[in-house]
């Protein structure tokens, strides 16, 4: 159904719900209703897919005990908050693409969509940092007796919980607000409104939330990747002065140690945790500080759902591509037709356990 030329995306908006919107979205036209369909149609995916392959991840951890390391102590916190995210979010969100395409479960919903997407986001991108100080303890410190114990590992986790929850909790108690954004389709913290109290949250929730964790990752993996550059290095010239092409085994050269395949991928997924968060960063900064013509109604939209794919491609990047993992796959799920050697599975217990069984 087409919309009336001159509406703007407010005039459709029932009276009992613009007291929750910012007058900015009252200078744009309707989106086009496929675009409610649309984004609906992905949200479920991403939701059925969030569900069950974080579901598996925290199943396989409860029922296989050679799973419960300290690194995977982390893996599964990972699951738990990617699962709460999609949980929380995506039910409201498809509720409101099909019934008018705005915000219809009132302001009470409305914080409770924002606050639990800002817990469980953020307490996924700490758990990602703390991922990456995991193995930087395994390949760095390894022969400083740095291995996580499963206490401090608990730590760890109850910190970046304890850290996402006092970080989102302002909003509550009058600095900032959680508002509809975007398509009015779903709630965050108000990166709009040009007073002192918003702008100053927003560069809280920017510090906070997006520069720290990244420098605590960009520290860990740069020194990752120099301590394995430097390995190799000492390999090479000990191999020189043995007059000898390598030092390496052949079954070492045709695979690599479990310590460098797992940093791998967790360089790849933070590497795509840039792609889908940076895009919100600048929405956020470009409503606070930049041109706010710029952010449409979809351009504002779009980047929000992009982050929630992270809690799609999270249990594929750091469990089900892990030797262990993929092995209880085997064993719980044959028809999953996956195939991994025991031997990976060996080579990998030093890298979670810190010991060699």
């Amino acid at each position: 159904m087409a919309t009336p030329k001159g509406y703007s995306l407010m005039d459709l908006v029932p009276d009992d719900v613009k007291p929750l919107i910012h007058p900015h979205w009252s200078n744009f036209p309707p989106v086009n209703p496929m675009w409610h369909y649309l984004l609906a149609g992905i949200f479920i995916i991403l939701g059925i897919l969030s569900f069950f392959g974080n579901g598996m991840v925290m199943y396989l951890f409860s029922c296989k005990k050679n799973l419960r390391s300290p690194a995977n102590m982390f893996v599964v916190n990972l699951a738990f908050s990617d699962f709460m995210m999609m949980v929380t979010q995506f039910p409201m969100y498809v509720v409101n693409c099909f019934e008018g395409g705005y915000w219809t479960l009132g302001a009470f919903a409305c914080q409770v969509h924002a606050f639990t997407g800002a817990i469980f986001g953020l307490t996924s991108l700490l758990t990602l940092a703390a991922i990456g100080y995991d193995r930087y303890c395994v390949i760095v410190k390894a022969f400083d007796g740095g291995h996580i114990s499963s206490s401090k590992a608990f730590i760890m986790i109850l910190f970046c919980w304890g850290y996402a929850t006092a970080v989102s909790i302002w909003p509550f108690f009058g600095w900032n607000a959680y508002i509809p954004e975007g398509i009015l389709t779903s709630c965050s913290f108000d990166y709009i409104s040009r007073d002192w109290g918003t702008r100053s949250f927003g560069i809280f929730l920017f510090v906070m939330c997006y520069c720290i964790p990244l420098l605590i990752i960009i520290f860990v993996y740069s020194q990752i990747v120099s301590a394995i550059r430097a390995h190799e290095r000492a390999l090479r010239e000990q191999a020189k002065k043995m007059n000898v092409q390598t030092l390496r085994s052949n079954s070492d050269q045709n695979k690599q140690s479990a310590e460098v395949r797992i940093a791998k991928v967790a360089v790849g997924n933070v590497f795509l945790w840039l792609l889908t968060w940076t895009p919100y960063a600048a929405v956020v900064l470009t409503g606070l500080f930049g041109d706010q013509n710029k952010l449409t109604p979809l351009v504002s939209a779009l980047p929000g759902l992009i982050c929630k794919t992270a809690s799609v491609y999270n249990p594929i990047m750091f469990a089900i591509s892990h030797p262990r993992f993929r092995l209880a796959l085997m064993e719980v799920w044959p028809w999953f037709c996956i195939h991994e050697d025991k031997d990976d599975d060996t080579k990998s217990t030093k890298t979670e356990d810190g010991e060699t069984k």
